[in-house]
């Protein structure tokens, strides 16, 4: 399959035996009729959004590889990690990812993951009328990261209480001090 025909395609990534393309927000909802009608992606299983605050501004920590027979083997020794040099991780070009995972079922099962990036308070279209099971997934992925889906019917909240304050799976979320509430409490 050639990625580069898909509407808004901005690069091919391939790791760990995925696939993952790379598409212009602005364009999702196209190149998810592209795979679905063109392509044969005919089942969308996941919607996964995550938050990378702050990803690339300091040194990480790392690990030292062992040899073979040890736990540590397949670890690529000539990396630099923690043996006195630090390795940043990759640039990320917004602060959030997207990604939909995608299942072509049929004689030849196949894989995609289709990811886009935006800035906070930037809006992903919504992909419901493409594959109608998107209205849970963005319900979640809005309700727990604050995700914004342009064109979603009903973007209310899904697991967390309707008066919830905040998105907790944010790296800005604050972590402690919420009171434990309990049902018939007041």
């Amino acid at each position: 399959m050639s990625f580069e025909s898909v509407p808004g395609f901005v690069r091919v990534k391939e790791a760990h035996d995925e696939i993952t393309v790379v598409v212009e927000a602005e364009q999702l909802v196209a190149a998810a009729r592209y795979l679905r009608d063109e392509e044969g992606f005919n089942f969308l299983s996941d919607i996964a959004a995550a938050d990378y605050l702050g990803w690339g501004e300091g040194g990480v920590s790392g690990y030292i590889g062992g040899g073979a027979g040890s736990a540590l083997a397949g670890r690529d020794l000539n990396a630099p990690m923690t043996q006195g040099l630090q390795t940043l991780p990759e640039a990320k070009p917004k602060r959030f990812s997207v990604s939909y995972h995608l299942l072509a079922l049929g004689p030849e099962p196949r894989r995609l993951r289709v990811q886009v990036w935006v800035d906070d308070g930037e809006p992903v279209p919504s992909v419901i009328s493409v594959w109608p099971t998107a209205d849970w997934h963005e319900r979640e992925a809005w309700d727990l990261m604050g995700t914004q889906f342009e064109g979603h019917p009903n973007l209310v909240r899904i697991l967390m209480d309707e008066d919830w304050e905040g998105h907790p799976l944010r790296k800005d979320y604050p972590i402690g001090g919420e009171p434990v509430r309990f049902s018939g409490e007041e």
